[in-house]
Parts: C-alpha cells; sequence; structure tokens
C-alpha cells in the first residue's frame, strides 16, 4: 500500500537543535483562508509596497511583488 504525503498546507519544520524548535514553535500561524476571506487574491500592503497574494487552481499560494 503507498504511502499518503500530507496535505500542500502541512509545514513540517527541521529540528535542528533545541534552539531552533523553540523559535519554530513561537511563530504565529495564520489560516489562509483568514487571509484570503472566499477571494482568489488579496493585496497586501507592507511598508510602501504592495503585495498580491494569489490562490492558485493547483491550491498554491503566489506572493508577488
Amino acid at each position: 500500500m503507498p504511502m499518503l504525503s500530507p496535505p500542500p498546507f502541512v509545514v513540517h519544520a527541521p529540528q535542528r537543535s533545541s534552539i531552533a524548535a523553540s523559535t519554530v514553535a513561537s511563530t504565529p500561524e495564520v489560516d489562509s483562508d483568514r487571509l484570503l476571506q472566499g477571494q482568489r487574491e488579496v493585496l497586501i500592503r507592507h511598508g510602501n509596497e504592495c503585495y498580491r497574494l494569489r490562490h492558485t487552481r493547483n491550491d498554491k499560494l503566489i506572493l508577488t511583488k
């Protein structure tokens, strides 16, 4: 029986040391559905720059400037 890979939105961070592990554990996580609010793209203002976050048909996220 073939092994199933995890869904694409699951991120597994390598744990190289206890310092790296504690940093990863304290990083805030935001669900993409909350950012996109039912839309296929959203504009994100960062300082004086504007970025576009797109949810593709292949269920990927693309961030462009």
